[in-house]
């Protein structure tokens, strides 16, 4: 059984590894996001979680903060993402145990909403649904309609919706969307 907890300092390492080993090919973009994008966590808010067991960090998930680009005027918009789980304790519930961290920890932070971009057939069981027929328009093409995913929390108001603004982090790294 894994316990989930805030990421300290000292993880990082264990992380890198977990990425390379859940993302492949990908992973050295993952790695070079997660990095860019820990210290925007201490400068605009969010939060990163580890799942660790007897033998280490097993799973990983971030929640930072973007742009909501709205009628009304700038807010912050959540965005979830990398989540990760290490290949040889997929299926295990740890990666729903850190859904359910990050959802509970988001609602705390009085989160209004969670963005993020994946297979809506594994998020939609924690409530994410289709962003775009609510208003929320992808901050790049590249984004399958279906992967484009919300999760409205209590603090969600009305009047929150518009284009997502990514942080610098997703351009710079090229992690917007598909690429072929």
């Amino acid at each position: 059984m894994a316990i989930i907890r805030a990421e300290r300092v000292d993880d990082a390492h264990q992380i890198q590894r977990l990425h390379s080993a859940a993302f492949g090919d990908y992973g050295k973009t993952v790695n070079a996001l997660v990095e860019d994008l820990r210290p925007t966590i201490a400068e605009q808010g969010g939060f990163s979680a580890v799942a660790e067991n007897d033998s280490g960090v097993v799973g990983h998930v971030m929640v930072t903060t973007s742009l909501l680009d709205s009628e009304r005027r700038l807010a912050s918009a959540p965005v979830l993402g990398p989540l990760a789980v290490d290949p040889h304790h997929q299926g295990s519930g740890i990666g729903a145990g850190l859904m359910q961290w990050a959802i509970e920890a988001a609602t705390e932070a009085r989160s209004p909403f969670i963005l993020l971009e994946g297979d809506p057939g594994y998020y939609s069981r924690f409530g994410f649904r289709p962003a775009g027929p609510l208003g929320f328009r992808k901050p790049s093409l590249r984004i399958p309609d279906a992967a484009f995913q919300i999760l409205l929390l209590p603090d969600y108001e009305a009047w929150m919706t518009g284009t997502i603004v990514y942080a610098w982090p997703f351009w710079a790294n090229d992690a917007v969307g598909l690429r072929s």
